[in-house]
């Protein structure tokens, strides 16, 4: 029987963490070449370190994408993000390109071809997850602790609190009764700030922002919260730690609260179903949960390379479901076309939307007028009553 009191914490990073810098240039770099032809392929790593980007991966794109335009895209990313410092600056920073052409072997397993469908771009395992402890109906700790570094750099970026710099961590630890959050026991903040502040100045400025998000949950007792723990926090960013692609995939989907597939989401065209599936998975499970089928529900999905169709699907409701998995399971394979084509054309992937989903999680957030988070939407919630009769 599953716990129903418990204390459990999820973190969040910010966009200037070395590691987001990473995701927020690869899919930049996405973007750029699906905004020139919608079916271009995309896998891109970027790596960074005092005052250097390098990016490499493997590209193939029916129009012309040169050297200045990939330049261009990731000091424009990093401008956008905040960092004008000496040991890492959008500007000056060194820049290498890496970028070749898409295997011929791997086009060949994942192309249309006669009779064949497009395949999957990798084998591998994707899930998704929802759960309506939250209006998102995502887990309650990720999103709070999101939306405390989302506060901070949008106050930062207006200039109402330039003290902060752009890398910066939150952890926030709710306590669960009967299986819901109820309270904040602790809540831990560091952030990058100019030089000549306290740690102690640092806590009173963050200490509102804090206050505002966990709302009814609390601040908790101040020896549970922490602000700056290690004291100054001057040199961040890439400057301070090396950042890599895809080295933020708890952060990027449920805080631990439920599992994770394979592989990392940026720097990849949605052919590769590390990124689509999981997409897809956390649009049905947030659709069933929308449908009131459950009040909690894990979706796995598996592919192998070249293969259009999952290879499984399943469905795990936690106890709380209105209608049995099995059923379920052969619902969903009903309301959408699960191979990696289905999804795209379904959730309309194929669009430069990708730079924005870098930082504070790919899931929990608005749809946009320009298709951005498409698969946050609730819009299958008739098509699956109706697959089950209800």
């Amino acid at each position: 029987m599953a716990r129903r009191s418990y204390l459990f914490t999820s973190e969040s990073v910010s966009e200037g963490h070395p590691d987001k810098v990473c995701d927020r240039i690869s899919d930049s770099i996405v973007d750029l070449f699906l905004a020139k032809d919608p079916v271009s392929r995309v896998a891109c790593e970027t790596l960074t370190t005092t005052n250097q980007i390098v990016l490499a991966g493997e590209v193939r794109c029916s129009k012309e994408v040169t050297h200045d335009e990939i330049e261009a895209a990731a000091r424009a990313a990093v401008k956008d993000i905040g960092y004008e410092q000496e040991g890492f600056h959008w500007k000056t920073a060194n820049f290498q390109n890496f970028l070749h052409e898409q295997s011929a072997d791997i086009a060949m397993g994942v192309d249309a071809s006669g009779n064949k469908d497009e395949g999957a771009g990798d084998q591998g395992i994707m899930f998704g997850y929802a759960v309506n402890e939250t209006p998102e109906l995502m887990p309650a700790p990720i999103i709070l602790s999101h939306k405390i570094l989302h506060k901070m750099a949008a106050l930062r970026k207006s200039g109402a609190r330039p003290e902060f710099e752009p890398d910066a961590k939150s952890q926030v630890t709710l306590r669960y009764e009967d299986g819901k959050p109820v309270a904040a026991t602790s809540v831990v903040v560091s952030t990058q700030h100019r030089d000549g502040y306290t740690p102690a100045d640092i806590k009173e400025l963050v200490r509102p922002i804090v206050a505002e998000v966990l709302g009814d949950f609390g601040i908790p007792p101040e020896d549970e919260f922490y602000v700056n723990p290690t004291g100054k926090f001057v040199i961040g960013g890439p400057d301070g730690d090396a950042g890599l692609t895809g080295r933020k995939i708890i952060v990027d989907t449920y805080g631990g609260a439920a599992p994770h597939g394979g592989g990392a989401f940026s720097g990849k065209d949605p052919t590769k179903v590390d990124r689509s599936a999981a997409y897809a998975a956390r649009y049905l499970a947030k659709n069933v949960v929308a449908a009131g089928l459950a009040d909690k529900c894990l979706i796995q999905l598996a592919y192998a390379i070249g293969v259009s169709k999952p290879l499984s699907v399943y469905v795990d409701l936690y106890g709380t479901g209105e209608v049995d998995e099995v059923r379920i399971e052969k619902a969903l394979r009903e309301v959408m076309d699960l191979s990696p084509r289905g999804i795209r054309e379904h959730l309309k992937l194929n669009r430069p939307v990708y730079a924005r989903s870098a930082a504070y999680g790919h899931f929990g957030r608005e749809p946009d007028a320009e298709g951005g988070f498409s698969w946050e939407k609730t819009d299958l919630v008739d098509a699956l009553k109706s697959a089950l009769g209800r």
